[in-house]
């Protein structure tokens, strides 16, 4: 029998292949991946200077140990160039193998900046070997800039700051964010932050940016310059789907899967932040964990829908503690906002009272498993 293959080596791809040996022991699996297969979490490369881990030290395991352990085969540094779903195979390169099942776990890969001037030289951390890179970059180094104030950008920049570097955060909202919760919370991470010495260029971006030999220059298009030793995006991720849309997979945002994470075409999966579940992509550790186990049954024999609770997010910013969890979009209502010295609670409630979202930072953070599972 053809075995299950499943496309790249991350949090998706291991948590799915774990699952799946747990109820099958047998079956033979592949896993192929255009890096070298390591088994690390991705989450802590956004603090892993306070914890002063070098990239080999993030490790957990290598391919060849996850081979022993899985009972699988890792062709690690391989990268498949086409799906036959027709005649299931896959190729990579001249080689042409055939699958019974296929999971593509292909990740997604960072935004690149648009604007003029050196922007090739503008890193972004995405999975071991950026971080890698990154370290060996800001190594003697002062004065980093940071573009995005998001959840990444906010995370590098407590991280950065905390291990004695100078920040500069670029960012087109009036708050870091903004998007995700009310104002006052956005608010009090911004003041929290640049009390560790971060500095916000907000409601600005950049227009261009100039590479000298003794670092960066990046013109704000408010006209402010902003000096750098390493510029860091963190403008966002978009789902690989390249491969996807070749073999003629139904693309949107993601990799369109249904409820038991099946694509648009017999026998092919998509996990973690590649898919697109009932219109969502969900970038987050949660989702992906959850849909492993429900995808590992369905790849075993028994379909399971994939159900996801409410999942909220924490961040890894001890400045000022965060743990929120959006209200889904188009839902009607408003914050309700506690705050007490050391603590702010806001509520999103809908028009009948219903709790649909929250937010809390400080020593709110505490209640986050009761609320989430109020929602």
């Amino acid at each position: 029998m053809s075995p299950v293959v499943i496309v790249g080596s991350g949090m998706a791809s291991y948590s799915l292949a774990r699952e799946f040996r747990k109820l099958d022991k047998e079956t033979a699996l592949l896993i192929v991946t255009a890096d070298d297969g390591s088994v690390y979490s991705k989450p802590m490369l956004s603090n892993a200077l306070t914890k002063e881990k070098t990239a080999q030290q993030l490790v957990n395991a290598t391919a060849e140990q996850m081979e022993d352990q899985l009972n699988a085969e890792i062709r690690n540094f391989k990268r498949v160039t086409a799906i036959d779903s027709e005649a299931h195979t896959i190729s990579i390169g001249g080689e042409v193998i055939c699958y019974s099942k296929l999971v593509l776990a292909l990740g997604a890969e960072p935004f690149r900046p648009n604007f003029e001037g050196d922007v090739g030289a503008i890193l972004s951390v995405n999975d071991l070997a950026d971080y890698d890179r990154f370290r060996r970059q800001i190594e003697g180094k002062e004065q980093i800039a940071i573009i995005g104030g998001g959840l990444i950008g906010c995370e590098f920049a407590n991280d950065l700051a905390n291990a004695g570097f100078q920040v500069s955060v670029i960012d087109r909202n009036p708050r870091p964010l903004s998007y995700l919760m009310p104002e006052v919370i956005g608010r009090n991470l911004n003041l929290a932050l640049q009390r560790w010495g971060v500095e916000w260029h907000k409601q600005d971006e950049v227009s261009r940016i100039d590479h000298h030999a003794d670092g960066f220059e990046l013109l704000l298009q408010s006209g402010f310059k902003v000096r750098a030793d390493v510029v860091l995006s963190a403008i966002g991720l978009r789902s690989r789907t390249q491969l996807a849309a070749q073999a003629g997979l139904v693309i949107d945002r993601g990799i369109v899967v249904d409820s038991y994470l099946q694509s648009s075409v017999e026998d092919i999966y998509a996990l973690g932040d590649c898919a697109e579940v009932k219109g969502a992509v969900l970038p987050f550790v949660m989702p992906l964990m959850i849909g492993a186990r429900a995808l590992a049954k369905t790849l075993a024999g028994t379909k399971t829908v994939v159900e996801y609770p409410a999942m909220p997010v924490a961040l890894k910013t001890p400045a000022y503690p965060v743990s929120v969890l959006p209200p889904v979009a188009g839902i009607e209502g408003e914050w309700q906002i506690e705050q007490t010295s050391d603590a702010i609670k806001a509520l999103f409630l809908d028009s009948e009272g219903q709790l649909r979202g929250f937010a809390l930072s400080g020593t709110a953070v505490k209640q986050t498993t009761v609320l989430a599972k109020e929602i």
